[in-house]
């Protein structure tokens, strides 16, 4: 009697101390999250003359806030599960550290589930209903009219979605077993819906990250100086004074008969092209010389070895597959942490699939917000409306409870899926697991090879002063023209 007493006062301070730690995770990341968010909102969106307006935009920017958190829990989970796996196994009778167990992470998936649906199905359409509500005809107006409408078109719509995706799943699983399966919201249902979202995360991934692989290396040019040994930055720097100077003499009208074929516009562009490029000469004369010819190199190098390691691992797992049936992603109810490295090389091989699964992700949100479909959300400093905001949560939502089951597709890490993310029935599908695969890794390698020999042929131009031969090149790290013939007239 006494051992049962004992045994439910452990279980009890267990789920006690597990329930601290999920509040205290999410508390955090509510914080890191609405100071995201206040940096993008527009500020006028919450200071309107209306205080309804404002107080409906309040009350939305709590559920952005919310989903943002959530979808930033959903990224850094897999990571913490396999950064705790490592912890165990190299400290395994440390007491500091006998709170990582394996209830507390299977809870942690669990209710990174929850809330995804939550946020996805309710509180995300309930935001943007609510914002753009205005109460029915002829009730009275207020914050409760818009709510009431925002329910009324959240409930039609949520009755809309679960009858397509019932009769969907009654479709694809024509069986008895499937028949009586449709009724059980919670263990069959809404797995099922999660499912249909995740694949489409999972989709938006394969079409986001090749691309995002590619342009993360124009962004790391754009910020960081490039080393270019051939060139004479005081000539370049004298010549691009002179021309600057010439064109601001023009503008004020001293030398306007020279440019009677130059409208004023096109003067104006000229201007603002040569004082921007004026600037960035400046900024590489004050640079010093290792900053211009090894930052720029280690950066370069850095991203091309996680590169090169994302698709040698994709490219040696789709041997796996072909070989062994347990390279296939799958669930795991009860996780065995502690007892075995998820990495061939240990520690350093975990640390590996951490930065690359980090990685990827930085590259698929890159990808996403530079592909011509999603350009418009690109979210901007004090100007992001609610609605922007709405769509971004909604986007970033989505790929984030993709993210485990996409690095476990592609075998970034040997750890099994936890909870309901380790049910979605496409996962079993060996058909689907292989191409996705294999357009991943065809995709990448299409989209590097493209970026690298149009980058590099350019360099080697504008390298060895090519750019003054009569034909005008483009130059494809930041798109600027240069025309010959302003360069023949300053000579």
């Amino acid at each position: 009697m006494e051992d049962d007493v004992v045994i439910r006062t452990q279980l009890f301070h267990n789920q006690v101390r597990e329930c601290i730690i999920c509040s205290l995770l999410f508390i955090t990341l509510y914080i890191l999250s609405y100071l995201v968010i206040d940096r993008f909102k527009k500020n006028t969106d919450f200071t309107a003359d209306s205080k309804e307006d404002a107080t409906v935009n309040r009350i939305a920017l709590c559920m952005c806030t919310f989903t943002l958190a959530v979808s930033a829990g959903a990224v850094f989970l897999l990571p913490f599960s396999i950064i705790s796996n490592e912890i165990l196994l190299s400290f395994p009778e440390n007491y500091y550290i006998q709170w990582l167990n394996g209830s507390l992470l299977h809870g942690l998936w669990n209710l990174v589930f929850l809330f995804s649906n939550i946020s996805l199905v309710f509180l995300m359409p309930f935001a943007y209903f609510f914002t753009e509500s205005e109460g029915f005809t002829g009730s009275k107006q207020g914050i409760m009219a818009r709510v009431h409408e925002t329910a009324v078109v959240l409930f039609l719509l949520t009755f809309l979605i679960l009858g397509i995706s019932w009769v969907a799943f009654a479709i694809i699983n024509n069986d008895a077993a499937s028949r009586e399966s449709l009724y059980d919201l919670w263990d069959y249902y809404l797995p099922y819906l999660h499912s249909c979202v995740s694949l489409f995360g999972v989709m938006l991934f394969l079409s986001c990250t090749p691309f995002g692989l590619s342009r993360i290396f124009t962004i790391t040019g754009h910020l960081l100086v490039k080393p270019r040994p051939l060139e004479d930055l005081d000539e370049q720097l004298n010549c691009t004074i002179f021309e600057e100077a010439a064109l601001a003499h023009k503008l004020n009208g001293k030398l306007s008969t020279c440019w009677v074929f130059f409208s004023t516009e096109s003067l104006k562009h000229q201007f603002l092209a040569i004082h921007a490029r004026r600037l960035k000469l400046e900024m590489r004369r004050r640079t010093s010389a290792w900053q211009r010819n090894l930052c720029y190199l280690l950066a370069m190098l850095l991203l091309l070895v996680l590169t090169g390691i994302s698709v040698l691992v994709v490219g040696f797992h789709i041997l796996q597959l072909l070989i062994d049936e347990t390279a296939m992603p799958k669930g795991m109810q009860d996780p065995p942490l502690g007892k075995v490295s998820l990495s061939m090389f240990g520690s350093l091989g975990a640390a590996m699939e951490v930065v690359l699964i980090f990685y990827l992700w930085v590259s698929s949100v890159v990808g996403f917000y530079n592909s011509p479909l999603f350009i418009k959300l690109t979210p901007r400093k004090q100007d992001t409306t609610m609605t922007k905001i709405i769509g971004n949560c909604v986007s970033l939502l989505v790929l984030s409870s993709a993210l485990p089951v996409f690095s476990r597709t592609l075998g970034i890490t040997n750890f099994d899926l936890l909870g309901h993310f380790g049910r979605f029935n496409w996962l079993g599908n060996f058909y689907i697991v292989f191409l996705y695969n294999m357009l991943f890794a065809s995709l990448t390698a299409i989209c590097l090879f493209k970026k690298f020999t149009k980058t590099i042929q350019a360099e080697l131009l504008f390298a060895f002063g090519l750019e003054r031969f009569p034909l005008p090149i483009t130059r494809a790290s930041n798109s600027v023209k240069v025309d010959p013939t302003n360069s023949k007239r300053l000579l």
